[in-house]
């Protein structure tokens, strides 16, 4: 793997950590080197961590569903933050804490806009930011809140790097983060000079393993990511940066005593950093059988092997996603080995941005598809006459999806999850796809 570029003096580096820790296990090189080589660095927290109910229940030594509490160990996570950070030479005003839910940006994200019921908080109970210490408190839990404050951060501090939680990773905050991401860069295109962007990785099935503490061993991609085209970068650590971060995690009790064989799994000897390329389609004016599909992606298994009952028949070998613009449409094909099963089905996430539109006003698409039935949903809301086709082959579905429907985007953020019955099977992480109108 390529090394990441060396960082320089006076550098603007941004790391964006959907949670207190991931800065850590993530990052805790990039800041030492950062440093070192005379650059600043800034970290915006999304969340508190509030929404850990195993590790609350460990630390605290109870069991507790009052709203209170779950308030008190975002509190405990966010000084637990501050301290680590110190320890590898950042100070508390370079942290910014958001202090928005807990494992319920992403569904923020897709479906809370232009709303006047915010989403809430099923365990908090919460549907605003509730920590009056923090720059966003009593922001309403909607896509326009978390979208603004991101924006504000950018323009306030005009990153040269941002690294930022990866498309990919199954924890559904890290992937909100990288999408909220995408629209605010977008949205300050031309008003700052364009940042690079580095997506890491935390949370990937079966990964890193062996787990806990190895510092002689490296940290290499998940198998399952081979064929991916990501193209991953390495930043290696020396044995003191190593150490530091090793005494960084330590720091954050309320995780560390549930999950230290998993967080210091991440204490090795480089970090890695990569993301998917952008996705290019041009329109074709074709008949169906004429298409060209491109981006294949891989499928990846979504499941531990133990929870399958049947490897062979669910996985099917060698699932992939592809994508194409048919005419007025926007076209995603998912080929699979073997007979699809009529419990076969998808969901898929369908972003669209568009330079002319407010993010806000977009439609927010999923599918859901069971077999040769689906349906379509913009935010809460179902579209009954959506214009969306379905064709339910042997060995493959083809989903046509207007481009009306998605507002007439520039560009396209996709995800998709495939499913047997009402167990996931495979998925393939966020894309961006852009229309070369």
């Amino acid at each position: 793997m390529p090394a990441l570029e060396p960082f320089k003096e006076g550098e603007r580096v941004l790391i964006l950590a959907p949670h207190p820790d991931d800065e850590a296990i993530a990052c805790a090189g990039v800041i030492q080197q950062a440093l070192k080589a005379g650059a600043q660095v800034k970290i915006v927290y999304l969340t508190n961590g509030d929404h850990n109910e195993l590790a609350f229940i460990v630390y605290e030594k109870r069991l507790t569903l009052r709203q209170g509490e779950f308030v008190h160990m975002g509190q405990v996570r966010q000084q637990e933050s501050i301290k680590a950070m110190k320890s590898l030479g950042l100070s508390e005003k370079d942290l910014v804490f958001l202090g928005y839910p807990d494992y319920g940006t992403f569904n923020i994200f897709s479906q809370y806009w232009q709303t006047k019921k915010p989403f809430r908080d099923r365990l908090t109970r919460i549907s605003s930011v509730p920590y009056k210490d923090n720059p966003s408190y009593g922001a309403d839990y909607c896509g326009e809140s978390i979208l603004n404050d991101l924006t504000r951060q950018i323009l306030d501090y005009k990153p040269d790097k941002i690294f930022v939680s990866h498309p990919a990773d199954v924890n559904v905050d890290h992937k909100s983060l990288y999408l909220f991401l995408q629209i605010a860069l977008s949205d300050v295109d031309g008003q700052i000079v364009s940042p690079k962007v580095y997506p890491y990785l935390v949370h990937c099935v079966g990964w890193p393993k062996p787990r806990y503490y190895h510092p002689e061993m490296e940290l290499y991609p998940p198998d399952k990511f081979i064929g991916s085209q990501i193209d991953w970068l390495r930043l290696n650590l020396g044995f003191e940066e190593l150490d530091k971060k090793y005494q960084a995690i330590l720091f954050y009790k309320s995780q560390t005593e549930s999950s230290a064989f998993y967080l210091f799994s991440f204490a090795r000897e480089n970090e890695l950093f990569g993301d998917y390329p952008v996705l290019e389609l041009v329109s074709q004016e074709a008949k169906e059988k004429d298409v060209a599909y491109s981006g294949a992606s891989r499928m990846i298994n979504d499941l531990p092997e133990a929870e399958l009952p049947d490897r062979q028949v669910l996985l099917e070998g060698d699932g992939q996603v592809s994508y194409a613009w048919e005419n007025d449409y926007f076209v995603v094909r998912v080929d699979k080995s073997r007979k699809l099963s009529n419990r076969f089905g998808v969901l898929i996430y369908a972003f669209g941005y568009s330079k002319d539109t407010a993010f806000a006003a977009m439609p927010k698409i999923r599918i859901i598809t069971a077999g040769k039935k689906f349906r379509v949903f913009n935010c809460r809301q179902r579209i009954v006459n959506s214009g969306v086709v379905l064709e339910f082959s042997r060995n493959y579905l083809v989903l046509k999806i207007p481009l009306k429907l998605l507002g007439g985007p520039d560009y396209i953020l996709t995800a998709l999850k495939a499913f047997h019955g009402n167990l996931p099977i495979d998925t393939v992480g966020f894309r961006k796809i852009k229309l070369n109108k």
